[in-house]
């Protein structure tokens, strides 16, 4: 039976030493802040963005919310986006992705201040990344490596492979593996025989979004299996790429849909708005 690497009592753990350099910013004159921005209504969204308010709360992080209407132009998101670049109460920002519809979700990114970027996806803050110098690291390949850290779990000369090529996970996720010494292949909807790529994995990242993907005839025995993906089945409840039922028995690790993966994304998070107001972590 695998061990389930619990990234919500991990995130929780994380979340006490965040609150310990929050506090010892206050003491010194700063209070961290972070201003989140959401337009439109998704419900996932909202409810993404309620829980990092929740968090913000949790760590003694002051938390700025600028909820917009779905009607709001890019003009007058780029302005509220430049005042938040000079305000000095504010040490990052994140603008909720996907934006409706009609916006130019680039051209909003870039227009973060690369100090604010708290998401680490402004080409400056990659092109950091890739030379292994991060500002500050993406946050759910973060947190993959948290997990992979805490449980003593070292990609050092193993074989990794990452399935999903996003900007968001996929990539950032192959780089920090690679930056680790691990051996890292990245597969994608294009790639010929999955299962024969996954089978090789001694670490096994999927960030997909595609219910059923990785069934446990396309895992090694005694890999770990770590799951980014976050799926809604009919019931309505959460699920992963991976097929858990079938995975689990043959991996020696393996994160839980819900509870695994989303918790570290989170307060890695947090993580990089202590770091933007001058915190060590």
């Amino acid at each position: 039976m695998a061990v389930l690497m619990d990234g919500k009592a991990l995130a929780a753990k994380i979340k006490a030493e965040i609150k310990a350099q929050a506090g010892a910013l206050r003491a010194k004159g700063t209070v961290p802040g972070l201003a989140v921005v959401i337009v439109g209504s998704d419900p996932a969204s909202l409810r993404y963005v309620k829980h990092k308010k929740r968090d913000c709360a949790e760590c003694d992080i002051e938390s700025y919310e600028y909820a917009l209407p779905e009607e709001t132009g890019m003009t007058e998101l780029l302005e509220l986006i430049d005042r938040l670049n000079r305000d000095p109460k504010v040490h990052g920002i994140l603008v909720q992705m996907p934006l409706p519809k009609g916006y130019d979700e680039q051209r909003v990114l870039y227009s973060i201040s690369p100090s604010k970027d708290v998401d680490a996806f402004h080409p400056e803050n990659v092109g950091l990344i890739s030379i292994g110098t991060p500002r500050f690291l993406p946050c759910t390949p973060a947190g993959v490596m948290a997990m992979l850290d805490a449980y003593g779990i070292d990609p050092k000369g193993r074989e990794c492979v990452v399935v999903g090529r996003s900007n968001i996970v996929g990539k950032p996720q192959s780089m920090l593996l690679l930056q680790r010494h691990g051996t890292v292949t990245v597969c994608h909807s294009r790639t010929n025989n999955l299962a024969e790529v996954t089978r090789r994995a001694d670490i096994l990242v999927c960030a997909v979004g595609k219910m059923g993907l990785i069934t446990g005839d396309m895992v090694k025995p005694g890999a770990v299996v770590v799951d980014v993906a976050m799926n809604v089945k009919p019931d309505g409840k959460l699920t992963g790429d991976v097929v858990f039922s079938e995975v689990e028995p043959k991996a020696s690790c393996i994160t839980p849909v819900p509870g695994g993966v989303g918790p570290m994304t989170r307060v890695m998070l947090l993580r990089n708005t202590i770091t933007a107001a001058g915190g060590a972590l």
